[in-house]
């Protein structure tokens, strides 16, 4: 996603007054160092630009916007197109500590009658693997839409159904380039989660600078039909995003946030969200008469800014040269302890002053 939203004065002040950020160097294609602490409940196991700037089968490995880990030590990513460049996947080999990422195979989405999807007609942003490793969900932040594809040949071979107010104005009620950013599924494959960036129209922003968003959740089984079946109701910090997803428990997501200001740089933090008591919004016409109760619940797990740099040189401000366009994030399996894995990766958007950048931390979700 290639649009940014000021923050708020008073965290522009703030990341202002703790700027930290490295000049503007080419990138550092090894493992970060040893890392440490991010907050109580994160610490940072390493990171590496090993990705940044490089191709694979003649693609630029780039606009990595969506990550779904599918065994101990591989990953999918998924790309959010410019221009006519195609739409694709790229199968990554990860590793925690020594924390390591290469591109292990690509596979080109493609529409229906074979020919594939690029920037002019898909924008990929939220990604599910579904069980079994031969289909992927993938979100179009551009309608938006929800598209099934096979892994064996990359064809679209269905769609779930999306609601009409969801749809990009004038269709439906949705503000170009906010709509389904995130995309999560529960263990068990029954339930997606589909997150708006942004607000629709009748629900705005409000006195404080917070959108008032929708996560539909979708009920259905893997390689078949969904349906939806409820609207939660979101609150980001004031000034941030939402534009990730993932999936704990059937009481609780794992949801990030995050904004760019020009000559400050990014704000990336993630968050717990509980499911308990969820209220279903579906039939509320908007978020903006509704009472603060409705929102879902949620904990700051970390803070990317609180991170130790562990070496990381930035292209360009930031508050902590470990920062960057942060846009994808999944959990892995437990360590050592009762630690959850948790991966993030940078959307670099094809630009010069931007890295992708892969991290490995380790999460304490209670």
């Amino acid at each position: 996603m290639r649009w940014h939203k000021p923050l708020a004065a008073a965290v522009v002040l703030t990341a202002l007054t703790t700027t930290l950020t490295a000049s503007a160097t080419g990138p550092n294609h090894g493992g970060g160092g040893s890392g440490g602490a991010c907050s109580p409940d994160a610490s940072l196991l390493g990171f590496s630009d090993a990705l940044d700037k490089t191709t694979f089968d003649g693609q630029p490995v780039a606009g990595l916007s969506a990550l779904n880990v599918t065994g101990p030590h591989s990953a999918i990513a998924l790309v959010d197109n410019v221009g006519t460049t195609p739409a694709r996947v790229f199968d990554l080999k990860v590793n925690s500590k020594p924390t390591s990422v290469r591109v292990d195979g690509m596979t080109i989405l493609k529409r229906p009658d074979g020919t594939p999807y690029n920037g002019g007609d898909f924008d990929g942003e939220g990604l599910v693997v579904e069980r079994g490793n031969r289909t992927i969900l993938a979100t179009s932040e551009r309608e938006p839409s929800i598209r099934r594809f096979r892994l064996s040949d990359g064809k679209e071979i269905a769609s779930l159904p999306v609601p009409s107010r969801f749809q990009v104005a004038p269709a439906g009620e949705a503000t170009s380039n906010a709509t389904f950013e995130s995309l999560a599924v529960s263990r068990d494959g029954l339930s997606l989660f589909a997150g708006m960036e942004g607000p629709l129209a009748p629900d705005g922003t409000d006195a404080n600078n917070r959108t008032r968003n929708r996560i539909i959740r979708y009920a259905g089984l893997p390689g078949h039909a969904y349906r939806p079946i409820a609207q939660y109701a979101y609150k980001p910090d004031p000034g941030l995003a939402l534009v990730e997803l993932a999936w704990v428990s059937p009481t609780e997501l794992v949801s990030m946030e995050r904004t760019f200001t020009a000559g400050v740089g990014n704000t990336i933090r993630v968050f717990t969200v509980s499911l308990r008591r969820a209220t279903d919004v579906t039939k509320v016409a908007s978020l903006a008469d509704a009472p603060e109760q409705v929102f879902l619940q949620k904990k700051q797990l970390f803070d990317l800014v609180n991170c130790p740099p562990s070496g990381a040189v930035a292209k360009q401000p930031q508050p902590n040269p470990l920062l960057d366009n942060v846009e994808a994030l999944a959990l892995g399996g437990y360590l050592p302890g009762g630690r959850r894995q948790l991966y993030l990766m940078s959307d670099d958007n094809n630009g010069a002053t931007q890295i992708t950048r892969f991290y490995s931390l380790a999460v304490n979700l209670h």
